[in-house]
């Protein structure tokens, strides 16, 4: 592509204080846009980040045609890398499809990606445990009121660098099941990673953090019975010496981080399984003594140990409330091959640099 290029003519990456980063409240200096006009996507260009000119009866503003990702870059030893951006980049159009929003060609996600982290290379931190936090996202932008597709869209990507997604750092996260509310329904847009997914989940997650909960533990939407997943992450329990993961055929998102789980725990010879759970099974295994440890995976915070799951009036404690051995094995994996820890074991060829 022959992207445009406009430089901001101050930089904040001096005034950005490193050491004490919070997560998605900074923002780097490029931002990378594109249109899609004409049946196709066109005008590429990388421009200092700032507000952006909408009007009012933008479309997407009412009826909700945006889609968006999240994935992460690195700085190590050899160089920036961002990890596995193919996968991220294939779960992005899959929720386009499902919002009739036209998809992006990797060529073109993965040069505007590169070139606008080419330029702002200064904010991917070196520390342990920061990163920068990649948000592309598209939004249709046809001015109108009433319920059809749009003929026009921008691709946004914007930077941000982050320190750790909890305050609880690497430490055990209470969870409490969804009670009367629901996330997503079989058919729906459960799988698509879109505003109302996350718009659903607000008021209970507000619910579960005023009763001392980290975040929801949702059930399905049907019988409310079966697990989905948690929040902002996918959920993994490990039971009768087998790692348990609800199975993608209900309507959960397609994680990348449990797609990485998955392959790390069977490359060292954990059995996994992907299939219905309900919330009743983890009550019986957890008081017979075969639940040993339940964690959640996402992009923003990796690993998340779940120490405690409430469920109506039941109440379990999970490993004694501590970080369990397989949680912590499978974080320091994935964060070696991050950080470049072990450079020279197999990355499986997850990590795209940023020459």
């Amino acid at each position: 592509m022959d992207i445009q290029v406009i430089k901001t003519q101050h930089s904040r990456v001096g005034e950005t204080d490193f050491e004490n980063l919070g997560f998605g409240e900074v923002f780097s200096d490029h931002m990378f846009s594109m249109e899609y006009k004409n049946n196709e996507w066109a005008s590429p260009q990388i421009i200092p980040y700032g507000k952006i000119g909408i009007f009012p009866s933008l479309c997407s503003l009412h009826y909700g045609q945006v889609v968006f990702e999240g994935l992460k870059a690195f700085n190590t030893k050899k160089g920036i890398h961002v990890f596995r951006p193919e996968k991220y980049h294939e779960r992005l159009n899959k929720s386009c499809h499902r919002l009739c929003i036209p998809e992006i060609e990797y060529g073109a996600f993965i040069e505007g990606l590169t070139e606008l982290l080419k330029l702002d290379r200064k904010w991917v931190s070196g520390k342990k445990g920061n990163s920068l936090y990649i948000r592309p996202f598209i939004f249709a932008t046809d001015n109108f009121l009433g319920v059809k597709i749009s003929k026009t869209y921008r691709f946004m990507i914007i930077t941000s660098p982050v320190g750790a997604y909890y305050a609880e750092g690497f430490n055990p996260i209470r969870l409490v099941t969804s009670g009367k509310y629901v996330r997503a329904a079989k058919g729906g847009l459960g799988a698509a990673k879109t505003p109302a997914n996350y718009a659903a989940s607000l008021l209970p997650a507000e619910e579960a953090k005023h009763n001392g909960f980290s975040q929801v533990l949702w059930l399905d939407g049907i019988e409310k019975k079966y697990i989905e997943e948690s929040g902002a992450m996918n959920v993994f329990f490990f039971m009768d010496d087998e790692l348990v993961t609800p199975s993608l055929e209900s309507c959960i998102l397609e994680g990348v981080t449990r797609n990485t789980v998955i392959h790390l725990a069977r490359e060292s010879g954990v059995r996994v399984q992907e299939r219905r759970i309900s919330i009743d099974e983890i009550l019986s295994a957890s008081k017979e003594g075969r639940l040993k440890e339940v964690f959640g995976t996402g992009t923003a915070a990796v690993i998340s140990p779940v120490g405690t799951i409430r469920h109506n009036d039941i109440l379990i404690s999970i490993n004694g409330g501590k970080t369990g051995a397989l949680a912590r094995k499978l974080y320091d994996d994935i964060t070696s091959i991050h950080y470049g820890d072990k450079e020279n074991d197999n990355d499986f060829g997850w990590r795209h640099w940023i020459t």
